[in-house]
């Protein structure tokens, strides 16, 4: 028994534009993996950055 890849029909315009659109399937979940991560960072940063501006001016 061949291998399921060995069994898909020869590369054709339905292959394709299926492979191509699996493909931007998975480069989307990419960048919205990266948007979350990029969205957690920048709160981190405007809390940290609120945090020393609050210390600094207690200090004074």
């Amino acid at each position: 028994m061949l291998p399921p890849f060995l069994c898909s029909p020869s590369p054709g315009r339905e292959w394709r534009q299926h492979h191509q659109a699996r493909k931007m399937d998975m480069l989307r979940f990419w960048r919205d993996g990266l948007e979350r991560q990029l969205a957690a960072i920048n709160a981190v940063i405007t809390t940290l950055e609120t945090q020393m501006d609050r210390d600094s001016s207690n200090q004074v």
